[in-house]
C-alpha cells in the first residue's frame, strides 16, 4: 500500500550497562545473578491459605491437599557479603519467614509467575531501593516472582485452570524456573520513526484497511480528514503524527459521542418531549440557536443558564481546566478567608475490567491529579463502582472475562491500596450490582481538593516559559489508554489490549502532593496539567498554543522506547508545569527537596504549532488549528423510546404475606446488605479530618450515606466542612434514563439534607457510561433521555452541574451495561450543622417526610424544595438527632440501618401501612426526633415509630431481633468481602503475671509503677524529628498532634534518587536526630510496605552507623524519647528499639508485626484498654481507661512466644491492648481486628521511654469521627511533651 521511509537515525543494538563480579578468592567468576526464596512460616501463610480457599470455593477444585507460595528474588549489581545482609533484613523476616538458596522438591506442580517486562513491580522497585540504602552505591537490578506448589489429586485441567486464575495476561506470565545468567535484557536500539510514504494516495478502501492494520480508534471520516490536512501540507505523516491525533480525538479526549449533532429527533415519550421543548425554548434564550443540538450542549446548557441568570456565582472559571471549582470561604482561626474547593470524578471502566488492581489504582491515581494540578491539596475520596452478582459460581464466567468475585476483589485492592499507600481518606465506599455490568465495570473515583485562593496562580504561557516533567518516568504502561477505552471491545479484543492498563506508584504521586502544598512551590506555577489521557503529546501539548518538545529529555524507565511509545505513554503520576525560566532553578531545587524528579523538557513558541523531536529530528509537526478541531463533523438520528409505565421499579409495593421474611429478605438483598468488609478495606481517617467515619454508633453498624470532611487547613483551625454523596439505582435507570437521572439527582441532594446541609448551596458533577453509540438512532435514546433528565433536575432546583465525566464504551459483543447517570452532590458547610444517621435515644420519634411527586412518579421540584428548607430548618434548630435516606429498598431498610450503630430497637406504628414500609421512595427522609419537640418540627412529616432501648424491630405481632436483622444484612456478600478471617483465637490471657521487680504490681491485666522514669535533662519546648521516607503519609497529622502538644518539629525527607542524595539524607537526618529531644516514626506504607513486609525502608536507614549513633545518644545521654504509631511502630520493632530500648535488629524469636489475620488492609475505629502506667507516654491516660482511635494497616498482627509475652507484662512493657466498647478484653476479631496475640496493640521499650502502637492516636481533632462513641484523646503527645518541662 505503501513504501517506508524513515526518521531518526539507524538502528543500533545498545546492552545496558552490566555491573559484574570481581573474582572469588579461588580466582572463579561468582555468578551474576543471586537467587532467594522466601516463604512464610506455618499460621503466617495467609495468602496462601486465602488461594486455597479462592480455588475451592470458586473454581470448585476439591482436590487441593497442600498448597505453598514461596516468593523468589533475583539480585543483580552487588556482591554476596552485601546480598546475604539483605537476606534477613530486605527480603525476609526472621520471626514469620523461611528462606531457601534452593527451591524446594515438590511431588506435585510447581509454576512461577512474574510481570510482564515492561510493567511496574513495587516489590521488586521497593527491594531495589532497600539495597541501595544500606550499600549508598548504585540501585542494583531486582526482579521477583511468585512460585507456586500445589499438591493434590489435580488433572492437567485443574493445574491449567489455577494456572489461568493466578496468571491475568494483561500484566503477568508464566516465568521460568531457571537462574537467569543477567537480569539486563539485550535492549535493541529502536527503529527510526516510519514516515508512511503514500498515504496521501490511499483511496476510502485503503484508508479503512489502514485503520484497521494500525488498531486506529478513529473512523473514516476522521482518517480523511487526516489525508486532507496532509495533503494541504505536501507532505506524509509519520506514525508518531497518526498516533497523537488519534490520541487528541479519541472519544475519551474529545467526547465525540457527546459533541455529535443530533439533527432529527423522535421522541416518543411525552414527558421527555416537554423536557426537549424546555431545553430548545432555553436555547433560544441563551441565543444558542446556531449552535448544535448534542449530548454536550445538553450537559452544559444548565450551568450556562443558571450563570447567566445570576445564581450560580462562584464558580472560578480559567483557561485551566483542572477540575470544578469553586470559591468559598474557610473559617481559620476564626477569621474567613477565600478559598478554592475542587471535586472531580473519574472512571477508568475499561482498565478495571481487563485488569482490575491497575485500572481501580491509577482510577483514583487519575482522579487526585486532576484538582492536584490545580494546585490544591486533594483530602477525600469517594468510591462508586458498579459490578454483576459477585456470588454467582465461576461457571458463569462469560469467555474471555475475569470471575466476578475476582474482578470486585482486585479492583478494591487496587483502589484501597493506592488510596491507603498516598494518605488520602475514602470517606464513602458502595458498589452497586444489576446483572448487565457484566458487559463492563463500572470503576468510578471522586475526590475533594482545597487550597487557599492566594497560592493559586492562574497564568497564561508565554513564548520562552518552560516546561518542567515532574515526578515518575515514562515506559509502555498505558499506551493506547485513551484510544483502547475509546474502541469496540469483544472477547479477542481483550487479549491484546494490555499495554493499555497503567501502573500507578503511589508514593511517588504522595511527593508530588507534598510539593504542591507548599505555598512558596505554588506560586512558580503558571499553569499545570497532569498526565492522563494521552501522555506527553496531549499533557504538554494542551499547556500552550505552540511548544517544542524534546522527547530525548523525558525520563524513561528503560531503554528502547521509540519516539511515539515516548509521545503517547500514559505512565502514571507525571505532572507537567509552566514555569517563568528565571523560576528554573528554585524550582528544581524545591522539586529535589521532596525526592522528586524534574526536568525541563519543552518550551512555549510562538508558532502555534506542537512540535515534537526524537534522536535530534521532528516527528511531530502539526498546526493547533487543526489539532482543535476534534476531526471530522459527525451526525446521528435520536429515537427516543417510551418506558412502560406497568414495568416501573417506582410503584408502591404490593400486599406483604409475611412482613418478617419480607423484611430479611430486604435487608439480604445486593444492593441492601452490609460491604462492610469491602468498606473496611479503605482507609477512612488519614488527615485527622473525616468527621463521619464509614460505619457509626457504639458497634460501628449505622452506614452513613454521604462523606463529611474539615476542610485540610495546614496551620490553624477551621470549623468549615465539606459534603459530598452520589445518586443513582440502575434498575430506576434502566426502566426509564429520565427518571434515573432526575432520581439521581434528587437522592444525592437528599444525602447532603440528611447530613446537614442546605441544599440551595449545592454544586453537581455528573458521571456518564453508556452503552457504545452506532448509527442506530435507537441506541441514542438513553444517554438522550437521561442529560434531558439531569438538565430538568437542574433547572427545576436551581442548582448547576459544573463537571462531569463520560465514558460511551459500555458495551460487550453484544451485552450493554445499564443506562448510567450518577449524580455528585456537594456542598460547604460548618461543623456545628453535621448531623449522623445513627439512632440515638430511647423514646424519640421516627418520622418519615416524604418528598411531593406528580402523576409521572417524578419530584415536584417546588415541592422538594421547601421540604428540604423545612428539614434544614429543623436540623439548625436541633430538632433532628438523625437523619435517613430512602432508597429502593424502603422504610424498613432504611430504619433498621439506623438501628443497628447503637442496637436500639425500633417499634413501628400499628396505623402504619406494611406497604409502606417496602414501597422504593427514593430520596424521602426518616429523622429522629425527641418526642418533645416533633410538635415543634416546621417540616411535613408522619409519625411512624419510636426508639426502644430493647433491641428488637417490631411492627405489630412481628418481631426481629437486632442480631437476627444484622446476620441476616451481614451474610451476603461475606464470601465476597470477608469481615471476619475464622481463624481460630483462644480465649484471651488476662496476663495476671507476677511483676518483674518491686517497683510494680500487675493486677486486674494491668501493671501499676510505683515511680515512672523522670527525665534528666529538662527543658522548655522539646524538638521533635519526624523522617518522611518513600511512602510515609502521616507526617502531616503527627505534626499537628506534636504542634498542638506545645513541641517544635522538624521533618526532613529522604532523598534516595542518586547514591549522592542518599548519602546527604544520612548526613541530614544526623544533623537533624543531634537537634532533638524525641524522634517520632510516622505512619504510611515505607516503600509501599514491600518486599513483603511493613516498614522496611525506615528500618533500614536508622541502621546506618551514623543515624544509628544519633538515636542512641538521644535515647542515652539525652534521655530523650521515641514513638512510632502504625508503619512507625513497625519500624520500632524491626530495629529493636522496642521491646529492647536500642538498636539490635531482629533474631527469630523477637516479637514482630506481621499480616492480619484476615489477610487485607483493616480500617476502622478500635477501642484499647491502657494497661501499664510505667511510660512517660502515657502519664496523661488514665490506667485502665478504655480509648478509641482509628487502625488502618494491613500487618499490625502482634506476635511473639508466650515467654515474651509474659516477660512484656511483667516488665509494664505491654501499653495497650484490644477490648470492646466496655474495656473487656477479648479475642473477638470484631474488636481484636488484627488478630494480635492476647490483644496487644502497644509495647514499649524496658523503662517505658520508647513506644509503639498501631491505632492512630494523631488522627484527633475536634469535630473529628463524630458518630463513633467514646474517649479518642490518649495525651500521648502532652504526656510526651510534657516529660521535658
Amino acid at each position: 500500500m505503501w513504501l517506508k521511509a524513515t526518521a531518526g537515525q539507524t538502528p543500533q543494538t545498545d546492552r545496558c550497562r552490566i555491573p559484574y563480579r570481581t573474582p572469588n578468592r579461588s580466582g572463579r567468576q561468582e555468578p551474576m545473578v543471586s537467587r532467594i526464596y522466601v516463604e512464610k512460616k506455618p499460621g503466617f501463610d495467609v495468602e496462601a491459605q486465602q488461594l486455597k480457599g479462592e480455588l475451592t470455593e470458586i473454581l470448585g477444585i476439591k482436590g487441593i491437599e497442600a498448597l505453598r507460595i514461596i516468593n523468589r528474588y533475583d539480585v543483580e549489581g552487588i556482591d554476596e557479603e552485601l546480598f546475604r545482609s539483605c537476606v534477613p533484613t530486605v527480603f525476609s523476616e526472621p520471626q514469620v519467614d523461611v528462606t531457601y538458596d534452593e527451591l524446594p522438591a515438590s511431588d506435585g506442580a510447581v509454576f512461577a509467575v512474574e510481570f510482564l517486562p515492561g510493567q511496574f513491580d513495587q516489590r521488586a522497585d521497593s527491594a531495589s531501593e532497600c539495597v541501595q540504602l544500606i550499600s549508598q552505591g548504585e540501585r542494583p537490578a531486582v526482579r521477583s516472582a511468585k512460585v507456586y506448589m500445589i499438591s493434590g489429586a489435580l488433572d492437567e485441567a485443574a493445574i491449567d485452570a489455577i494456572k489461568h486464575y493466578v496468571v491475568n495476561p494483561v500484566e503477568a506470565r508464566i516465568a521460568s524456573l531457571d537462574l537467569p545468567e543477567t537480569l539486563y535484557m539485550e535492549t535493541p536500539e529502536p527503529q527510526p520513526v516510519e514516515v508512511l510514504d503514500g498515504f496521501r494516495e490511499l483511496d476510502e478502501a485503503g484508508l479503512a484497511a489502514f485503520i484497521a492494520d494500525r488498531g486506529l480508534a478513529m473512523d473514516e471520516a476522521d482518517i480523511a480528514f487526516c489525508q486532507q490536512y496532509f495533503r494541504d501540507e505536501d507532505r506524509d505523516p509519520t506514525i508518531t503524527e497518526i498516533r497523537v491525533i488519534d490520541t487528541y480525538w479519541s472519544d475519551h479526549c474529545r467526547h465525540t459521542t457527546f459533541g455529535t449533532v443530533l439533527d432529527d429527533v423522535t421522541i416518543d415519550d411525552a414527558v421527555v418531549q416537554q423536557a426537549f421543548d424546555r431545553y430548545m425554548e432555553m436555547r433560544h434564550e441563551l441565543g444558542r440557536d446556531a449552535k448544535p443540538v448534542c449530548l454536550m450542549d445538553m450537559g452544559t446548557i444548565g450551568a450556562k443558564y443558571l450563570k447567566k441568570t445570576g445564581v450560580m456565582t462562584d464558580v472560578d472559571e480559567s483557561e485551566e481546566i483542572n477540575a470544578c471549582t469553586v470559591k468559598v470561604k474557610v473559617d481559620v482561626d476564626g477569621e474567613d478567608q477565600d478559598w478554592l474547593f475542587l471535586f472531580k470524578n473519574e472512571t477508568h471502566n475499561h482498565p478495571t475490567e481487563i485488569e482490575p488492581f491497575g485500572g481501580a489504582a491509577t482510577c483514583l491515581g487519575g482522579a487526585i491529579r486532576d484538582p492536584l494540578s490545580g494546585r490544591t491539596y486533594v483530602y477525600q475520596a469517594m468510591r462508586v463502582t458498579g459490578a454483576a452478582d459477585p456470588t454467582r459460581p465461576q461457571s458463569e464466567t462469560l469467555e474471555g472475562k475475569l470471575p466476578q468475585k475476582k474482578l470486585v476483589r482486585e479492583a478494591a485492592h487496587g483502589y484501597s491500596s493506592y488510596g491507603n499507600q498516598i494518605g488520602l481518606a475514602t470517606g464513602y465506599v458502595k458498589e452497586v450490582y444489576h446483572p448487565d455490568y457484566v458487559a463492563k465495570r463500572m470503576e468510578i473515583g471522586a475526590v475533594l481538593g482545597a487550597a487557599p485562593r492566594r497560592a493559586v496562580v492562574r497564568e497564561n504561557s508565554d513564548p520562552g516559559d518552560i516546561i518542567i516533567l515532574l515526578g515518575g518516568r515514562t515506559g509502555r504502561d498505558g499506551c493506547g489508554g485513551a484510544t483502547g477505552s475509546s474502541k469496540v471491545h469483544t472477547t479477542e479484543s481483550i487479549e491484546t489490549c494490555g499495554a493499555e492498563v497503567q501502573k500507578g506508584n503511589a508514593p511517588t504521586e504522595r511527593k508530588l502532593q507534598r510539593l504542591f502544598r507548599r505555598e512558596e512551590v505554588s506560586l512558580l506555577i503558571k499553569k499545570c496539567n497532569d498526565f492522563g489521557a494521552g501522555g506527553v503529546s496531549v499533557a504538554i501539548g494542551e499547556l500552550a498554543p505552540g511548544l517544542k518538545i524534546n522527547l530525548d529529555k523525558v525520563p524513561k524507565k528503560y531503554a528502547g522506547l521509540d519516539g511515539t511509545e515516548i509521545a503517547i505513554s500514559e505512565s502514571q503520576e507525571r505532572m507537567a508545569v509552566v514555569i517563568d525560566p528565571k523560576d528554573r532553578e528554585q524550582f528544581l531545587k524545591y522539586a529535589a527537596e521532596e525526592n522528586l524528579e524534574a526536568t525541563e523538557v519543552a518550551v512555549v513558541t510562538e508558532d502555534p504549532r506542537l512540535v515534537l523531536s526524537w534522536r535530534g529530528k521532528e516527528i511531530v509537526n502539526i498546526s493547533r488549528a487543526f489539532l482543535d478541531t476534534n476531526g471530522a463533523h459527525q451526525e446521528n438520528d435520536v429515537f427516543v423510546e417510551i418506558p412502560k409505565a406497568e414495568d416501573t421499579p417506582l410503584k408502591r409495593s404490593g400486599d406483604i404475606a409475611d412482613v418478617k421474611e419480607k423484611w430479611l429478605s430486604t435487608l439480604s438483598d445486593l444492593n441492601a446488605c452490609s460491604q462492610k468488609g469491602l468498606v473496611e478495606m479503605f482507609d477512612s481517617s488519614i488527615g485527622a479530618a473525616s468527621v463521619l467515619m464509614p460505619y457509626g454508633g457504639k458497634y460501628q453498624l449505622t452506614e452513613t450515606q454521604a462523606m463529611v470532611a474539615k476542610v485540610p487547613v495546614p496551620d490553624g483551625k477551621t470549623n468549615t466542612v465539606t459534603m459530598m454523596s452520589y445518586g443513582f439505582d440502575p434498575y430506576v435507570s434502566s426502566w426509564s434514563p429520565y427518571h434515573g437521572a432526575v432520581y439521581a439527582v434528587t437522592e444525592s441532594l437528599s444525602r447532603i439534607v440528611a447530613v446537614g446541609g442546605d441544599y440551595s448551596k449545592v454544586r453537581f458533577t455528573f458521571q456518564e457510561y453508556f452503552r457504545r453509540m452506532t448509527e442506530d438512532p435507537h441506541r441514542w435514546s438513553q444517554p438522550f433521555a437521561a442529560l434531558l433528565g439531569a438538565y430538568d433536575a437542574q433547572i427545576g432546583y436551581g442548582l448547576p452541574s459544573i463537571g462531569g465525566k463520560d465514558s460511551m464504551s459500555g458495551t460487550f459483543n453484544h451485552i450493554d451495561v445499564p443506562p448510567t447517570l450518577v449524580s455528585f452532590a456537594v456542598d460547604v458547610a460548618k461543623l456545628k450543622d453535621v448531623v449522623s444517621p445513627e439512632l440515638k435515644n430511647t423514646g424519640d420519634k421516627l418520622v418519615w417526610i416524604h418528598l411531593p411527586v406528580d402523576a409521572h412518579l417524578l419530584p415536584e421540584y417546588e415541592g422538594v424544595m421547601e421540604t428540604y428548607r423545612k428539614l434544614h430548618e429543623d436540623m439548625q434548630n436541633g430538632r433532628v438527632k438523625a437523619a435517613y435516606v430512602v432508597d429502593r429498598q424502603g422504610i424498613a431498610a432504611a430504619v433498621s440501618k439506623m438501628a443497628f450503630g447503637n442496637a436500639l430497637g425500633v417499634t413501628i406504628e400499628h396505623n402504619v401501612d406494611e406497604r409502606d414500609l417496602f414501597t422504593p421512595y427514593i430520596a424521602d427522609l426518616i429523622c429522629e426526633v425527641p418526642a418533645e419537640k416533633v410538635g415543634e418540627l416546621a417540616s411535613t412529616y408522619t409519625v411512624i415509630g419510636a426508639v426502644t432501648d430493647k433491641p428488637v424491630l417490631s411492627y405489630k405481632d412481628t418481631e426481629i431481633t437486632i442480631r437476627e436483622a444484622v446476620s441476616a444484612w451481614n451474610k451476603p456478600l461475606e464470601k465476597v468481602f470477608k469481615t471476619v478471617s475464622g481463624a481460630e483465637l483462644p480465649e484471651v490471657d488476662a496476663l495476671n503475671v507476677a511483676a518483674a521487680d518491686e517497683n510494680g504490681i500487675v493486677a486486674d491485666s494491668c501493671y501499676q509503677a510505683k515511680s515512672i522514669h523522670v527525665c534528666s535533662h529538662k527543658l522548655a519546648q522539646p524538638t521533635v524529628f519526624i523522617p518522611v521516607f518513600p511512602g510515609t503519609n502521616c507526617e502531616y497529622d503527627s505534626t499537628r498532634a506534636f504542634e498542638r502538644a506545645g513541641a517544635k518539629v522538624i521533618t526532613q525527607v529522604f532523598s534516595n534518587l542518586s547514591a549522592e542524595d542518599i548519602r546527604g539524607s544520612v548526613d541530614a537526618f544526623e544533623k537533624a536526630i543531634n537537634q532533638a529531644q524525641i524522634i517520632m516514626f510516622p505512619g504510611g506504607f515505607s516503600a509501599g510496605d514491600e518486599p513483603d513486609g511493613s516498614a522496611k525502608f525506615f528500618a533500614t536507614a536508622f541502621q546506618n552507623a551514623k543515624i544509628k549513633e544519633a538515636v542512641t545518644k538521644l535515647l542515652n545521654e539525652r534521655d530523650g524519647l521515641a514513638l512510632g504509631i502504625c508503619n512507625g511502630f513497625q519500624a520500632l520493632i524491626k530495629l529493636g528499639l522496642v521491646p529492647y530500648g536500642e538498636i539490635l535488629g531482629q533474631t527469630e524469636d523477637s516479637p514482630t508485626l506481621t499480616f492480619n489475620t484476615i489477610g487485607r488492609h483493616i480500617s476502622k475505629m478500635v477501642y484499647t484498654k491502657v494497661v501499664t502506667n510505667k511510660s512517660p507516654w502515657l502519664a496523661g491516660a488514665e490506667l485502665g481507661g478504655v480509648y478509641t482511635n482509628p487502625a488502618s494497616h494491613g500487618e499490625g498482627r502482634f506476635v511473639a512466644s508466650k515467654e515474651w509475652i509474659d516477660k512484656l507484662m511483667a516488665n509494664g512493657q505491654i501499653a495497650t491492648r484490644y477490648c470492646d466498647v466496655n474495656g473487656n478484653l477479648t479475642n473477638d476479631e470484631y474488636w481484636n481486628v488484627n488478630g494480635s496475640y492476647c490483644g496487644i496493640e502497644g509495647i514499649t521499650s524496658p523503662d517505658g521511654r520508647v513506644f509503639g502502637k498501631m491505632a492512630h492516636a494523631e488522627r484527633r481533632d475536634n469535630g473529628v469521627a463524630v458518630n463513633i462513641y467514646g474517649e479518642q484523646d490518649l495525651k500521648i503527645f502532652e504526656s510526651g511533651v510534657a516529660y521535658f518541662k
